[in-house]
């Protein structure tokens, strides 16, 4: 039997006891985090924002199993924000379309969450009306014509289902959904009234994820809705921790969670002790975000004075956001569009100036690193 199909669906229940130490802890952590941002400056919670942004689109389509170009998604975000950031990339439509959904769950959190609302979001998720190779309904509640909706995985023929959304009431479902979410009134789970932001951004989760209403995207829409929730808990549109990244790195677990609670009964205390515990996980990965993000501010600062031209700073600022692998003059060539020997001379100038320096053991294997302030 599904959670759906219990008795008294969808008054949820949990042991608050249990879950008090926790989320007190995650909203410790959550404070002390914020009060770090506020001492930065602007300049920089302008960045870190955009890195956390940035990081949050991108990790929440890698748990669906969809690759984003980071660098696309930046670029868009930015643009968004009125940040200035020379020489990004232009993002294709898909790119656009997911990032619009996250900046208007995030920049318009304190604004109702309507069911048209939604079919904005699912629209930008799909702008071409497919999912990969499949037709679906865009803008629009699924219609299980078709049959039920079902989460499955497996080869053809030996498929597992590991869910299968209720089907039948699901606009009335939606209507109840969005009108606790929005005024935390019943119908809805005990104690809405009165519940902790941190625990109704969980439970929002997990209720959407349940009801399934689109054809695809329920997850990345979940997630949204958390992100929503957790801004209003924030008091601030600008991002520090990201969610999806530390559930793409809980992946496996995040999936076990969510199935296992909604095979189960109607108390969803397990789901909320392992959404709190991501939760600061998340506020604790924050962390590095911060710290690269001051890292990049001092090697500007250092390097205030030094006469760079446009090559050279597009490189700087690609290995000071986490270049990956080593940078030889063969990379540099290609990422400048400039031809080897361009790229040995700034190469050469770089390592002159103090800003980069040779590793590795020679000829093929020779690369270049930052000298970090």
């Amino acid at each position: 039997m599904y959670i759906h199909e219990r008795k008294g669906w969808p008054d949820f229940k949990w042991d608050a006891a249990a879950l008090t130490p926790a989320v007190a802890k995650a909203r410790q952590m959550q404070g002390r985090l914020l009060g770090r941002m506020v001492a930065v400056g602007f300049d920089l919670r302008d960045e870190a924002s955009l890195e956390t942004l940035t990081l949050d689109v991108v990790r929440s389509s890698a748990i669906e199993g969809e690759v984003l170009d980071a660098e696309q998604v930046r670029s868009s975000l930015a643009r968004h924000l009125g940040l200035d950031i020379s020489g990004a990339p232009k993002a294709d439509r898909h790119v656009e379309g997911i990032v619009e959904m996250m900046l208007d769950a995030t920049q318009r959190a304190d604004e109702k969450l309507t069911a048209e609302r939604l079919f904005g979001w699912h629209a930008a998720l799909f702008p071409t009306g497919r999912s990969g190779m499949h037709r679906i309904l865009v803008g629009r509640y699924r219609d299980d014509s078709t049959g039920p909706m079902q989460v499955v995985s497996g080869a053809m023929g030996k498929e597992r289902v590991h869910y299968e959304a209720a089907a039948g009431k699901l606009r009335k479902e939606m209507s109840a959904f969005l009108k606790w979410l929005n005024t935390g009134s019943a119908p809805g789970p005990a104690g809405a009234k009165t519940l902790d932001p941190l625990l109704k951004a969980g439970i929002a989760h997990f209720w959407f994820v349940t009801l399934h209403p689109f054809e695809d995207g329920n997850g990345r829409m979940a997630r949204a809705i958390a992100d929503l929730l957790l801004t209003r808990a924030d008091g601030s549109p600008q991002r520090f921790y990201s969610m999806s990244a530390q559930i793409r790195t809980e992946r496996k677990k995040y999936y076990d969670i969510l199935e296992s609670s909604q095979r189960g009964a109607l108390d969803i205390t397990p789901w909320l002790t392992w959404f709190i515990a991501c939760l600061q996980r998340a506020i604790a990965s924050a962390e590095h975000t911060l710290a690269a993000v001051l890292a990049k501010h001092d090697f500007w600062q250092t390097h205030a004075k030094t006469i760079l031209n446009a090559r050279q700073v597009k490189v700087l600022n690609k290995l000071l956001d986490g270049f990956e692998g080593h940078l030889t003059s063969s990379k540099y060539a290609k990422l400048t569009k400039t031809s080897q020997d361009t790229a040995a001379r700034d190469i050469a100038d770089l390592m002159t100036k103090k800003v980069l320096k040779k590793s590795g053991a020679g000829g093929r294997s020779t690369h270049y690193v930052l000298v970090r302030p």
